[in-house]
């Protein structure tokens, strides 16, 4: 089958479209057909060795998400046809999802929403589940506010949709004015991309996507959420009776459940920038590091097939 590797840190030229021998599924795994994945920021900084120590070995397939279908469920329950969705926490396990087959932990996967594609369902998983459980440590309940920092990006964009589902009132900051219309259009009262004019001390909470540290945005006694591990700890904010944390995202198939559920009641739309052949890794790296994405970056295994490669270039 075919993975996309690094088997060096650098460049999007380090990647390679390798012939790989295909997942053999543990007991409490499922043998998933990979119909399309994408790209987040971590794989950027995988790539780039930016990771470290924390980083699996090399060689590794890169990849996080995952939209396909079961081949070979085992004695999990989980049917072969099924068509569903899984975030693989490549940093702990080494599982990548940049590859034709994936054998993963029945525990991750949850049924794909019904009314999107699976390319669609493929920008859910480690943005979704990432908004998902932040939100779920803040706790929010019906009528409180919350700030959104960075509302117009993959994570903050999707916080933003479940958030006001929920009736929770949002407010946005995004880092550019193309996010605007999104923004409104997605329920957010007031959007802007001034820090300064931002209310003080008048949130009950603040979803942080990006190290914005808008700390004095929150009130007393409330909570601040950071998503951005690369930006370090939110600072101590307990003189003011403020619980703080930075968010670590994990592998959560009831998580991923619910966010099907809100795309099938139409409460959550998927964002899709563009979409790549794997054959074209390195153009689609080019394109995420571009910037001013509208959506995410996708790779879709199944959408074209490259003539026969073997640790060669891709482009």
């Amino acid at each position: 089958m075919r993975a996309v590797q690094i088997d060096r840190f650098g460049g999007p030229e380090v990647l390679r479209l390798r012939e790989v021998p295909e997942p053999a599924p543990g007991p409490e795994e499922v043998l998933v057909r990979n119909v399309a994945t994408s790209i987040n920021p971590v794989d950027d900084k995988t790539r780039e060795g930016a990771i470290g120590e924390g980083a699996p070995p090399l060689p590794m397939t890169l990849g996080w998400d995952l939209a396909g279908i079961v081949v070979d469920g085992g004695e999990t329950g989980w049917q072969p046809g099924e068509r569903v969705i899984a975030m693989s926490h490549q940093l702990d396990t080494g599982r990548g999802t940049w590859s034709e087959l994936v054998a993963i932990p029945a525990h991750a996967l949850a049924a794909a929403p019904t009314t999107t594609s699976l390319v669609e369902a493929a920008t859910l998983p480690l943005p979704g589940l990432s908004a998902l459980q932040t939100l779920a440590w803040l706790s929010m309940q019906p009528g409180e506010r919350l700030l959104i920092a960075g509302a117009g990006g993959a994570v903050g964009g999707l916080a933003l949709q479940i958030a006001v589902s929920r009736g929770i009132h949002v407010d946005a900051l995004i880092a550019r004015d193309a996010h605007v219309a999104f923004a409104r259009e997605h329920g957010a009262s007031v959007v802007t991309t001034d820090r300064t004019t931002l209310e003080i001390h008048s949130y009950h909470a603040v979803l942080d996507t990006f190290g914005a540290f808008v700390t004095d945005a929150v009130a007393d006694g409330g909570r601040y959420a950071s998503i951005a591990t690369q930006a370090g700890p939110v600072p101590d904010l307990s003189d003011r009776g403020i619980r703080t944390t930075v968010h670590q995202v994990t592998e959560d198939g009831t998580g991923l459940g619910e966010l099907a559920r809100l795309v099938d009641t139409g409460a959550v739309q998927p964002r899709i920038d563009t979409t790549f052949g794997p054959h074209t890794i390195h153009s689609a790296h080019k394109r995420f590091a571009q910037g001013n994405l509208n959506g995410k970056v996708t790779l879709a295994f199944e959408q074209t097939r490259p003539h026969k490669a073997t640790a060669t270039p891709l482009d």
